[in-house]
């Protein structure tokens, strides 16, 4: 392996740190490497496997005001390239506005999601306003152009693909939103070249839905009204359609009115979904109403018939109780454990002509977190990769694929201490069937402090990873990634 070191920032973290999403497998990397021919130390890189997976964390330089929540951390890319079975690496921070201000005070300026607004010492923007942008949450390819975006809205930070070189700010033709910017899982469409982003806030009409060309410019927008302030945090777009939400968990109203951002769940409410065609007018947005749920992540949609069917993961109890296993961080602890939440796959059926919803639940089993070949995005796919977690905590400890033709589940677990990252479907090069296809993964291995990519083949992955390759240290735990071709 050929490393070279970029840049080592230095971290403004207390010296003797306990908290369990700043230490162990979340421990932060301080070090950019760019690496080349990195050692392969099991099995053979596929020589059919093209293109570059990059992977965003939340990987915080600077300490919270009072209480840290993992989802404030500082974003960093993880990327590595694959070529005719060679192998180049490299990770970056992601150099926002409020990461340059606060190295430069010494220390936080804008109050996390857990702490008051009123600890700010700056404005912030997004959805809530007073945060940081920390554009740690999702990570997408368009256009060649690697774009980082935060789950609260924000900028999205353009990086060269083939470089992994900071471009600042995407402008998108200078109609970039400047408002709220935009929130994180917006989706491409690779057969035209589209993205598709939501963007939401506390100003009447709360959510906006909007359309880049595949040149980069902002060609449509349209807002979706809404009640209220509401906490999105995915869409899905169909061949011809979009799909947005509104989940009853929001803001709590009384405690908004006194700049408390608590989340409230109100289970007499349903579960509302907004259908629109993807240049529609607001007065084209059908609105399908479901069991009281909420859901991070969807898989997919996709049209038969007069129906736009959707997947994704509903919660049995979007706010579970903290537990007072969990010791000093159950109040952290219960909101990010997928098992506390009760995640499972469901499928809802919008019927465009009686405007019926029909759902259905997939699987028993609980996992989150899926990507499915992109060539099917927008179109019905057979295959779903998922993550298990280990309960209680935010640790991916296994992958799942799912055939959703046979309803057949194949998975594959990490021992103790190994924790895996999203884990995208990478298709091999001249192949068109979505089986065709790998899985790739980062792990981080806290036990022999070392950190790896792990390559699967998508129909076999209980049989273990063909290939892995050896990263330059040990990366912190991550959460969403993707992959995509360069040609």
């Amino acid at each position: 392996m050929a490393a070279r070191i970029v840049r080592t920032h230095e971290t403004q973290l207390p010296a003797t740190d306990d908290h369990p999403y700043r230490t162990g497998a979340w421990r932060p990397n301080l070090v950019e490497y760019d690496a080349e021919d990195l050692e392969v130390v099991e099995g053979k890189v596929p020589e059919d496997l093209d293109g570059l997976y990059v992977r965003n964390t939340e990987n915080p330089i600077t300490g919270a005001f009072e209480r840290y929540h993992p989802f404030d951390g500082d974003g960093m890319l993880h990327a590595l390239w694959f070529e005719s079975g060679r192998t180049r690496y490299a990770n970056r921070m992601v150099p926002t506005v409020g990461l340059a201000e606060e190295l430069a005070a010494g220390g936080p300026l804008y109050a996390g999601i857990a702490e008051s607004p009123e600890l700010s010492k700056r404005p912030g923007w997004g959805a809530r306003g007073g945060m940081k942008d920390a554009s740690s949450t999702d990570v997408i390819i368009h256009r060649g152009r690697v774009l980082s975006t935060f789950y609260q809205c924000g900028d999205a930070y353009a990086f060269d693909a083939s470089s992994l070189e900071s471009l600042g700010r995407e402008s998108w033709a200078g109609r970039f939103p400047s408002d709220t910017g935009i929130s994180a899982h917006p989706k491409v469409d690779e057969r035209t070249g589209e993205l598709f982003y939501f963007r939401y806030g506390k100003a009447a009409p709360y959510l906006h839905y909007g359309v880049v060309s595949k040149d980069g410019e902002v060609v449509h927008e349209i807002p979706i009204a809404l009640p209220g302030p509401r906490l999105p945090h995915d869409m899905a777009i169909s061949e011809h359609h979009a799909i947005l939400n509104d989940f009853p968990v929001f803001w709590d109203a009384a405690l908004l009115a006194k700049n408390v951002h608590r989340p409230r769940y109100n289970p007499e409410l349903a579960s509302r979904f907004a259908v629109v065609p993807k240049r529609g007018a607001a007065s084209d947005v059908r609105w399908f109403e479901a069991s009281p749920t909420y859901a991070l992540h969807f898989s997919n949609a996709w049209e038969e018939g007069t129906e736009v069917i959707l997947e994704g993961y509903a919660q049995s109890t979007p706010m579970p109780k903290p537990k007072p296993e969990h010791g000093a961080y159950a109040w952290l602890m219960s909101q990010i454990d997928m098992a506390s939440l009760g995640a499972r796959a469901r499928r809802w059926r919008f019927d465009l002509a009686t405007g019926k919803t029909r759902e259905e639940d997939l699987s028993p089993t609980i996992t989150e977190f899926p990507s499915i070949h992109g060539q099917y995005a927008g179109r019905r796919n057979r295959y779903v990769v998922s993550m298990s977690a280990k309960p209680g905590w935010f640790m991916f400890d296994g992958l799942m694929v799912t055939d959703r033709e046979t309803g057949a589940e194949q998975r594959f677990q990490y021992p103790e201490g190994v924790y895996a990252s999203e884990a995208p479907v990478a298709p091999r090069r001249g192949k068109t069937s979505e089986g065709d296809a790998y899985v790739v993964t980062f792990v981080s291995d806290t036990v022999r402090d070392l950190s790896e990519c792990h390559v699967f083949d998508l129909t076999r992955v209980a049989d273990g990873p063909i290939a892995k390759v050896r990263l330059p240290e040990r990366i912190a735990s991550g959460t969403h990634a993707c992959f995509g071709r360069l040609d």
